[in-house]
């Protein structure tokens, strides 16, 4: 299992968009791929889970991520999050 402290970055937080990017991006691994906010563990895989998080400009959250290739999807996680989803 790994794990990485983030601080969201984007102006805008979390919406529809990013959230949307992020769970396409978390498909695409077979490893478990949670966003852990407040003690609350949200599915980076489910678009409507992430949305739940609400997730804000300024916020810590964790990614935690474990399976099979659970380094390459944290990598592409944190671009995705350093890229501030594109914005």
């Amino acid at each position: 299992m790994l794990e990485k402290k983030i601080i969201i970055q984007s102006k805008t937080g979390i919406h529809a968009r990013p959230a949307g990017l992020l769970a396409k991006e978390a498909t695409k691994y077979k490893s478990q791929c949670l966003i852990i906010k407040n003690g609350n563990k949200y599915n980076c895989k489910s678009i409507m889970s992430i949305l739940s998080m609400g997730g804000r400009y300024g916020e810590e959250v964790t990614l935690e991520i474990s399976g099979e290739d659970e380094a390459e999807a944290l990598k592409a996680i944190i671009a995705l999050f350093d890229s501030n989803f594109g914005e």
